[in-house]
């Protein structure tokens, strides 16, 4: 390979690389920015959708207090929809620059290549091999070096040929970049503006919290009614529910405790044909007759057929347990939302002050989810419906999952009875309305007498 050729491939190879290198950039940028956008739409939907259920202009503190747990979960997917609006604007400053950096390397690339066709455009000018390329091929003194000068000449022309087109390419490539540079910059000063439109939406229902806020504290004593009514209730729903749960528990017992006295019963009833047959077969012996060989394995090893019983009952009720609860840890964090349709929860687990609200602790032993009118529960995980039962006029249900129990409760109606298996997503009951004129689930999760927090066990 001629000189010519070796210096148009070491160009040809250094632009691919540098187009190479940039398209994967910008490809990796772009998976992370529309990662990002979906992210910004979820929180968007899930916003609008929340604020439909802010429909109520009741009073009442019942009312107040439902509404402002609606106003504090859009202020957390606010300020997560404002982060999220930072976060992309700063991916897109991130790509900005990169484009700039790719820019910059282009341009100087491409004025090195103009350069360097200009130097030989002048060599070529100076030696007038433009004027007189036969000229040239002609004044050999050989036929050899005329063989050498023609290919000289052709190499040469192609050489100049490629150098254009690395040229022409460079330039493409340079004015699609600013075009990529100039929409990425209008797009990160659009997402500007709406961060500040979206940063002033915060604001706006911080205030509408704190008006519910003050509106709730200058109703102390109503306030303090009302939570030490709602205390009161869940109080009488825990105890309920501790009570089935521990019934339950004491079930699957009693059923391990039968089913090991009948394995025992089986074993002995067993044990004891062996032995009756082992008689015969030795008073059949001292007859004189001779025993058949089954019988002589029998009466030389009357208790092997005990020893070979199936396995127990309980220990396999306890297997499909074990693998029940197995893929039930497995699924922690994928299980579906126990409610159907949109939903945000208004309250969360364990116990915590209410933002704002003086002299207001609550003490969950679960969380409560809202939705909207006519939302359906439904279980989490396969399992059996192993307890229905009522309070305050509200149906509750409790599902068995192995060694975890799911609980929902706050039902207008059942769609299910006691004993019957159900599947993931099988629809329970519909779900009561509150105050508001929402629906509002309190689910639990436990494993026999631990309290879990769902959350953590919930897929968003």
């Amino acid at each position: 390979m001629t000189m010519f050729q070796n210096i148009t491939a070491r160009f040809l190879a250094v632009l691919l690389a540098m187009l190479c290198a940039s398209l994967t950039l910008t490809a990796q940028t772009n998976k992370k920015i529309k990662k990002l956008q979906s992210e910004r739409t979820t929180l968007e939907k899930q916003i609008s959708e929340s604020e439909k259920m802010l429909k109520t202009t009741k009073k009442d503190v019942a009312s107040q207090l439902n509404n402002l747990m609606v106003i504090s979960s859009q202020i957390t997917k606010q300020q997560n929809y404002v982060q999220s609006v930072h976060n992309e604007v700063s991916a897109l400053q991130g790509d900005i620059t990169s484009l700039q950096k790719q820019l910059k390397v282009l341009e100087k690339d491409l004025a090195d290549c103009k350069q360097k066709y200009r130097r030989a455009v002048t060599q070529l000018n100076r030696n007038r091999l433009g004027q007189s390329k036969w000229k040239f091929i002609l004044s050999a003194n050989s036929f050899r070096q005329m063989s050498r000068r023609m290919r000289y000449i052709t190499e040469y022309s192609k050489y100049q040929r490629a150098q254009g087109e690395i040229i022409r390419q460079k330039e493409d490539t340079i004015k699609a970049k600013r075009a990529e540079l100039l929409a990425t910059k209008q797009e990160k000063d659009a997402l500007l503006q709406e961060g500040k439109q979206q940063q002033a939406r915060l604001e706006q229902q911080k205030q509408d919290r704190q008006k519910v806020v003050n509106s709730l504290n200058a109703k102390q004593k109503q306030l303090q009614k009302t939570i030490a009514q709602n205390k009161k209730r869940q109080k009488q729903l825990d105890a309920r529910i501790d009570k089935l749960i521990q019934e339950e528990i004491a079930a699957a017992e009693r059923r391990r405790k039968e089913a090991e006295a009948r394995r025992r019963a089986e074993a002995e009833r067993k044990r004891k044909e062996e032995e009756r047959r082992a008689a015969a077969a030795n008073k059949k012996a001292a007859a004189g007759k001779k025993p058949s060989a089954s019988n002589k394995k029998t009466s030389t090893k009357p208790s092997k057929p005990a020893e070979r019983t199936a396995t127990p009952r309980f220990y396999e009720e306890d297997n499909a347990d074990r693998a029940v609860n197995g893929s039930f840890q497995a699924n922690k964090g994928r299980l579906p939302m126990p409610i159907t349709g949109s939903y945000f929860i208004s309250a969360h687990y364990g116990q915590y002050n209410v933002e704002g609200l003086r002299g207001v602790q609550l003490d969950n032993k679960g969380i409560n989810i809202t939705g909207y009118p006519g939302a359906q529960a439904r279980s989490v995980f396969a399992g059996e419906v192993t307890a229905i039962f009522s309070i305050g006029g509200m149906q509750n249900v409790i599902v068995r999952h192995g060694s975890y129990m799911s609980v929902y409760c706050n039902l207008a109606s059942c769609a299910v009875k006691r004993g019957q298996k159900v599947t993931a997503r099988q629809v329970l009951g519909r779900v009561a309305a509150d105050a508001s004129g929402n629906c509002t689930l309190h689910f639990q999760l436990r494993r026999e007498r631990e309290k879990l927090n769902p959350e953590p066990w919930l897929g968003r």
